[in-house]
C-alpha cells in the first residue's frame, strides 16, 4: 500500500532546496487540480519547516490524488486535509504529474481565492529543459539554443522572489514552460553546455527580453515599455533577416480598423484615413494618426505601436496605408514579429549560420553585459551571481564575421 506525503509548508515561499536552485513554477489553476506520481514511491527527507508532514492514506487508485478547495482549506480527493498548503518537495529524478502533464520535481499546492494553484517547485537547470525546446525549435544550431537556455536561465533568477507564492508561470505571459513532454537531446545538450550561465548587468541578472524576429532593427526598451536599460538600444539588426516574417503584408477591413480605434477610445466618426505619422529610431510606430467624418485623433507612444498590433500586424515596425473606405481596406506593411526588444531569435539563428558562438550572439543582442555564474545564496533560496567576463563586444563581432559600418 503506498503513500504521498505531501508536508505542510510553514511559508509559501520558503521552501527547501534539493539540488543547486530551486524555481517555483505556477503550471495549473482551478477549483480542482488532479496530482499523480510515478508507480514507485518517492521517499522525500522530511524538511526542517515542516516538522509534520501529512501522511494521506491509502487506498487511492494509481497514485492520483484530486486536490480542491473547501472553505478556504484544501481537500485531497474530497477529504479535508486541515490545511491551505501542502507540499511535496523535490528529490533527485523526482518526477510530479500534474493537471495531466509531467514535470520535474516537486509541487506545492496551495488555496488561493476559492482555487488551488499547483506550483511545480523544481532544480533551475531541469526548469530549463521544458523551456528551451518549447521557446526556440531544438532542429537549430547549438549556439543559437545555447544563448536561449542563457536568456532563459536569466529570466527565471531574475524572478526567484521567495516573497511570494510563486516566481513564474508557465505560459507566454511568463516564458513557455511544457514539462518533460517538450525536452529534447539538443537543448538539453545547450542546457547542459552553458550550465549556471546569466547575463548580467550592474552585478544582478539583466532583463534577458527576446523576441522572433526584430525584421531587421531591434527596438529598445524605452520606446516600446517606456523603460530606458543601456543594454536595450535600438540597434541595426542585418542578421534577422531570415525568417517567415521578415517582411509581410495584410488588408484589414474598415470595420475592423473601426474597432480597433475604439477599442483605444478614439472617437472621430468614420474613419477615413488612418497612417503610422512619427516612428521610432528602429523605425516603430511612435504615432498614428487617425481621420475620420467627426475630426482627428492622435495615438502615440506605446499606444501607436499597440494600435498596429490590435491591427493583426506581426510587429508595430510597419506602415498603414490609408485612406479607409467601405470597401477599401487598410494596408499594413511591415518587417519582423513581436516587440523587437533584446535578442532576435531569428538573429541568433542567423549569427549561428555565420559561425558565431553563443557568446557573441548575446554580446551584440545586450551590448555592456557580462557573463556570470548563478548559484544560490546558503539558507536564502535567492540566486547570487558570481561575475564571470564581460561578453563579447559589438566590434569584436563585427570583425569575425567581416562585416563594418553597421
Amino acid at each position: 500500500m503506498r503513500t504521498l506525503m505531501l508536508m505542510l509548508a510553514l511559508s509559501a515561499g520558503a521552501l527547501p532546496v534539493a539540488r543547486g536552485l530551486n524555481v517555483r513554477v505556477l503550471v495549473a489553476s482551478g477549483p480542482e487540480v488532479t496530482v499523480r506520481l510515478p508507480v514507485t514511491p518517492l521517499n522525500p527527507p522530511a524538511s526542517p519547516l515542516a516538522p509534520a508532514p501529512v501522511v494521506v492514506p491509502q487506498p487511492f487508485s494509481e497514485n492520483t490524488w484530486t486536490v480542491g478547495v473547501r472553505g478556504g482549506v484544501l481537500t485531497l480527493n474530497g477529504q479535508d486535509a486541515g490545511s491551505t498548503t501542502l507540499y511535496l518537495p523535490p528529490s533527485p529524478g523526482s518526477m510530479v504529474t500534474i493537471a495531466g502533464k509531467t514535470y520535474r520535481g516537486g509541487v506545492l499546492l496551495r488555496a488561493a481565492q476559492g482555487s488551488v494553484q499547483a506550483i511545480n517547485v523544481v532544480d533551475v537547470e531541469d526548469y530549463l529543459r521544458g523551456v528551451v525546446p518549447a521557446e526556440m525549435p531544438p532542429s537549430w544550431p547549438a549556439a543559437a539554443l545555447a544563448a536561449q537556455a542563457v536568456i532563459a536561465r536569466t529570466y527565471v533568477a531574475a524572478r526567484v522572489n521567495p516573497a511570494q507564492p510563486y516566481d513564474t508561470c508557465a505560459t507566454e505571459s511568463c516564458q513557455v514552460y511544457r514539462g518533460v513532454a517538450a525536452e529534447q537531446a539538443s537543448a538539453d545538450a545547450a542546457i547542459q553546455a552553458t550550465a549556471g550561465q546569466v547575463v548580467a548587468y550592474g552585478g544582478k541578472p539583466a532583463s534577458t527580453y527576446f523576441s522572433s524576429d526584430s525584421g531587421g532593427y531591434t527596438a529598445s526598451s524605452a520606446e516600446v515599455w517606456g523603460r530606458d536599460l543601456p543594454y536595450l538600444p535600438a540597434k541595426a539588426d542585418p542578421y534577422s533577416a531570415g525568417g517567415p516574417r521578415a517582411r509581410w503584408r495584410l488588408e484589414v477591413a474598415a470595420a475592423q480598423v473601426q474597432a480597433a480605434a475604439a477599442r483605444f477610445r478614439v472617437r472621430v466618426g468614420t474613419l477615413r484615413d488612418v497612417r503610422v505619422t512619427r516612428t521610432s529610431e528602429s523605425g516603430r510606430a511612435q504615432e498614428v494618426t487617425l481621420t475620420g467624418s467627426g475630426g482627428t485623433a492622435r495615438l502615440t507612444g506605446t499606444d501607436a505601436g499597440s494600435f498596429v498590433r490590435a491591427l493583426g500586424a506581426a510587429s508595430s515596425r510597419a506602415t498603414l496605408s490609408g485612406p479607409v473606405g467601405p470597401t477599401t481596406p487598410l494596408v499594413v506593411e511591415g518587417s519582423g514579429a513581436g516587440h523587437g526588444v533584446g535578442l532576435s531569435q531569428y538573429g541568433a539563428l542567423g549569427l549561428a549560420r555565420q559561425g558565431q558562438d553563443h557568446l557573441h550572439i548575446l554580446g551584440f543582442y545586450y551590448p555592456g553585459t557580462a557573463l556570470s555564474l548563478l548559484a544560490e545564496a546558503p539558507g536564502t533560496g535567492r540566486p547570487v551571481l558570481a561575475q564571470l567576463r564581460p561578453l563579447p563586444t559589438r566590434p569584436a563581432l563585427l570583425a569575425l564575421t567581416g562585416r563594418h559600418g553597421e
